[in-house]
């Protein structure tokens, strides 16, 4: 795992790919539309094929429901005869897929939005979240495995609070308990009162805020998504979207109006010229540590 210094950013390329469970939601029909000859079945043979045959690196696929074909996205670090094979693999499943291209590469991009400083890395605070009377912070579990203790500021001059647990890969969040002398952690990503947890469904409208780039929107691309990083990790059923997102943006909160969605893992491009982002869904981490949002 490669890290920049000041903002957690790993620089590590990434495939993505699209559970059977999610393709067969996603492929679902809309209500009174002519099916397509694109089934279920044909769909997660075609996903199967590319997972077997070209999982480089910088690739990602998922199923558009729109025109229920499978998408594969190649970032600009898919060149020469990897690029071929991606192309002939595409051709070779005519219109079962669609081939695309995306700006930049696959990466780990390290109030909710707010900044919090490690010892050496800069993350992003996604929800406070209460067990009880006892107050925490969700963040990215890339974040947490790093940094033991998190700060308001680089000068470490007001304590946040120490990470008690941290979940990369696999899944992609941590939890931060505060400390007894910070009592300021209101229920809100910036402006936003956030009330309650929620999960993603394609084509919903959902936005980021991240101590980086501050707040972008957009949509829900895919769900269930496993993405392969070539230092070897593997995060699974992660939200795929076309926000935009940049390092030290890690563990920041996606939303939808005051519904809690997800937390920032990785993705690429930037918010010049936009890019592909995976957000860790926040039910799964509420779940994980029995916390709540509020």
């Amino acid at each position: 795992m490669r890290i920049t210094r000041p903002s957690l950013r790993v620089t590590a390329a990434v495939v993505a790919t699209v559970g059977l469970t999610a393709i067969a939601a996603a492929a679902a029909s809309p209500a009174g539309a002519r099916p397509s000859p694109n089934s279920t079945a044909r769909l997660a043979v075609a996903v199967q094929t590319l997972d077997q045959t070209v999982a480089f690196p910088g690739t990602a696929w998922g199923v558009d429901p729109a025109s229920n074909q499978v998408v594969v996205t190649v970032d600009h670090t898919v060149t020469g005869s990897r690029l071929a094979a991606v192309r002939a693999a595409v051709q070779r499943l005519g219109s079962t897929a669609a081939l695309q291209t995306t700006n930049g590469t696959f990466h780990l991009d390290v109030s909710g939005g707010d900044a919090i400083y490690g010892s050496t890395y800069r993350c992003s605070l996604g929800f406070n979240v209460v067990s009880g009377s006892t107050h925490y912070f969700l963040t990215a579990g890339h974040c947490g495995n790093v940094e033991p203790t998190w700060w308001t500021s680089s000068s470490h001059s007001t304590l946040l609070g120490d990470t008690v647990d941290s979940q990369f890969p696999g899944t992609d969040y941590a939890l931060v308990q505060y400390d007894p002398s910070y009592t300021n952690y209101p229920g809100t990503v910036g402006s936003q009162e956030i009330t309650h947890a929620a999960d993603a469904t394609v084509g919903e409208t959902v936005t980021r805020r991240g101590s980086t780039t501050g707040v972008h929107s957009g949509t829900v691309s895919a769900l269930g998504v496993t993405v392969h990083y070539d230092s070897g990790e593997t995060v699974n059923g992660l939200i795929q979207t076309n926000v935009c997102a940049e390092g030290g943006d890690s563990g920041g909160p996606l939303y939808d109006g005051n519904a809690a969605v997800g937390l920032t893992s990785g993705g690429s491009g930037d918010c010049t010229q936009g890019g592909t982002t995976f957000f860790q869904p926040v039910t799964a981490a509420l779940s994980a540590y029995n916390v709540q949002v509020y």
